[in-house]
């Protein structure tokens, strides 16, 4: 049962992590793509600012973990990870809102390639080459650092409830997944199916939230946060693993949690389709 509970957790966090080194290659994709001549030695300015974002994400890890190992010593167990569980699942609603990412594409690409485009216009003269290189370092930390500290909040439930091994295991198959990508995008130079890409990680992470949601609403139920109102009838009729596997339980708080999680993606998603400027 543990080792069960360990290998689901293994491949949602690596599903979330793959997701957001996708989205990260996308942002240094569009911020790279028109480096042409002279302005390729851009390039080491954006590597340097991507590492810099690694050593930032690495270290608010750390202070993540140190918070919380604080914290524990004054709440309790279970209070404590119903508290990061529902830090998980605003992180991960976040992912999955499809205004958010409306914004996140038309706007947050949109502003890196603007000031990508100001400061080169600022160096026709030559003497601001290192103020470029910055600002383009700069570009670099914020495009991972975005996605990392979204990861670093997220891992915090996932580290409580599964320990430190589980987490490693997934997020080194999530890095892995995200530098064949990379590898492929920048250096072989090859065109990938980016939106169905997107499309499926996100199915999968829907999966995810449901799960999650119907675990934190189970664990605050626990915790006395919520009230249990019990269903003995569909008690009778759901079989035992799908409070295992699907944290499908019979109660009305649990499955109308899940029922919210799921209206608030899915009903983004259709009503952001109406919109001008989505990918569909």
């Amino acid at each position: 049962m543990i080792d069960s509970l360990s290998s689901s957790g293994v491949v949602n966090i690596a599903v979330l992590v793959f997701r957001e080194g996708l989205e990260c290659i996308l942002v240094l994709a569009a911020l790279t793509a028109s480096f042409r001549g002279k302005e390729s030695r851009y390039h080491r300015s954006v590597v340097g600012g991507v590492l810099s974002g690694m050593l930032a994400t690495a270290v608010t890890w750390m202070i993540a973990v140190r918070i919380l190992n604080d914290l524990s010593g004054n709440v309790s167990a279970l209070a404590l990870q119903a508290g990061t569980g529902l830090l998980a699942i605003v992180v991960l609603l976040a992912v999955m809102n499809w205004f958010f990412h409306k914004m996140y594409w038309t706007g947050w690409i949109s502003l890196h390639n603007r000031k990508k485009q100001e400061l080169i216009a600022n160096t026709s003269d030559g003497k601001n080459g290192w103020r470029v290189a910055l600002g383009m370092g700069l570009l670099g930390f914020t495009s991972f650092y975005r996605e990392g500290f979204e990861v670093v909040l997220f891992l915090q439930s996932f580290r409580l409830r599964l320990g430190g091994r589980a987490v490693s295991e997934g997020v080194v198959l999530g890095s892995l997944a995200t530098l064949v990508v990379a590898v492929l995008t920048f250096v072989i130079h090859q065109h990938l199916p980016y939106r169905r890409m997107l499309v499926v990680t996100g199915v999968m992470l829907a999966v995810v939230l449901l799960v999650m949601v119907g675990e934190e609403a189970q664990e605050m139920q626990l915790a006395g946060w919520l009230p249990t109102t019990q269903l003995p009838r569909l008690s009778e009729i759901l079989p035992a693993w799908s409070g295992l596997w699907f944290s499908v339980f019979p109660t009305v708080e649990t499955l109308v949690s899940q029922f919210i999680a799921a209206a608030l993606v899915f009903g983004s998603y259709f009503t952001a389709r109406r919109l001008p400027g989505i990918a569909r």
